[in-house]
């Protein structure tokens, strides 16, 4: 079994070519106690990749990626919502994976059971860059 890499020790194993954080890990980062900033414990540079958790019937904050040019794609993980994407509610759930494009405006509201999702987010380009079988 390999090494458990949590935030705080991560940097003390040079050469090591994976990182495994738990979500719950204390060291990581979190915003509002809502959003935790798994990018930055993972330390990874290609993407960005976020967790939201919002209790029932919260609002997340209203905002486009316009500035950073990044496209955003939502996977909900546990619970349901409604995201507004300019102007258009767009339901989803459990086990759904959501694309936004950089400059739409959105939001989020959670249904009654909250909801938590994975944001994972890039700068979009031409054309894909991974292997072509993907």
């Amino acid at each position: 079994m390999g090494h458990q890499q949590t935030g705080s020790d991560r940097d003390t194993f040079p050469g090591m070519t994976y990182t495994l954080i738990n979500h719950d890990d204390p060291s990581v980062e979190s915003f509002r106690g809502v959003f935790f900033k798994m990018r930055r414990a993972l330390g990874t540079t290609a993407f960005g990749i976020n967790e939201v958790r919002l209790p029932a019937n919260a609002e997340g904050i209203e905002h486009d990626e316009t500035e950073t040019g990044h496209e955003e794609v939502y996977i909900v993980l546990g619970g349901g919502g409604t995201f507004t994407i300019d102007g258009d509610a767009v339901e989803v759930g459990n086990g759904d994976y959501l694309r936004v494009a950089a400059d739409a405006t959105r939001t989020v509201v959670a249904g009654p059971e909250g909801i938590s999702f994975v944001v994972v987010a890039a700068k979009a380009q031409p054309q894909y860059d991974g292997r072509s079988s993907l």
